[in-house]
């Protein structure tokens, strides 16, 4: 398990049969109409270099649901925006500095100080989110921003998220990943930033797919149907 959420090319070259436009016809069943659903802003930041992949079958059918429920979508596709996960020596200088240390990432602040709802589509390679992921992280959830620090603790600044939702495939199995590796990235962002950031009475989902590597096409149909549902049971 090197790189342990990389697709085989079995299941690259499956994807685009996964692919959302086969699930437009049911988007959503009938109980959950968009007229049952308040409409949320929500930003969706996805982790993948190529879409073709089944992580991009999956952030078409969270982009997809969320639009067909009558949400507003912001879609930050780390990748194609080319966004530099490094943060800078200037950047770490200033990191406390409130009035600056947003100045090279105004827009991606901008969308996450708007939403009303995250939702992280990536795949865990090597137990953890791909690196830009964590740059992200690192050069954008910022003090001033997603947080501001307290005498003994941090203190949440993204109070108005009522939603963090995370989508993700793995490619070691349930067991392993979960008992002998504790789940990493689970805790990193349900127990850390979930918990830390957002407002206390957030909903909090985590969808995960483990054993990616051996997935049927049947089994990761199933995965896409799953997800499709929770989503189009968001709360709002």
């Amino acid at each position: 398990n090197s790189l342990n959420s990389l697709r085989s090319p079995r299941c690259e070259q499956t994807a685009h049969v996964l692919s959302t436009q086969s699930f437009r016809s049911k988007m959503l069943p009938p109980e959950l109409g968009a007229e049952h659903v308040a409409a949320m802003r929500i930003l969706v930041v996805f982790a993948h270099p190529l879409d073709d992949s089944f992580a991009a079958a999956l952030r078409d059918t969270v982009v997809e649901t969320l639009r067909g429920c009558g949400h507003t979508v912001d879609l930050c596709d780390l990748y194609k925006q080319a966004f530099d996960p490094v943060l800078s020596k200037q950047e770490r200088r200033i990191y406390k500095d409130t009035s600056e240390n947003a100045r090279n990432v105004t827009e991606h602040v901008q969308s996450l100080q708007q939403a009303e709802g995250i939702v992280l589509v990536f795949p865990s390679w090597w137990y953890g989110m791909p690196a830009i992921l964590k740059g992200y992280f690192d050069r954008v959830w910022l003090p001033g921003v997603a947080f501001e620090f307290g005498p003994q603790a941090i203190r949440p600044l993204l109070t108005g998220i009522r939603l963090f939702g995370v989508v993700t495939t793995t490619g070691a199995p349930q067991w392993f990943t979960r008992f002998y590796m504790g789940n990493p990235s689970r805790k990193v962002l349900m127990r850390g930033l979930a918990r830390l950031m957002v407002a206390p009475r957030a909903e909090r989902f985590w969808l995960a797919l483990y054993g990616m590597e051996n997935a049927s096409v049947a089994k990761r149909r199933a995965f896409i149907e799953r997800v499709r549902l929770r989503i189009a049971r968001i709360r709002a």
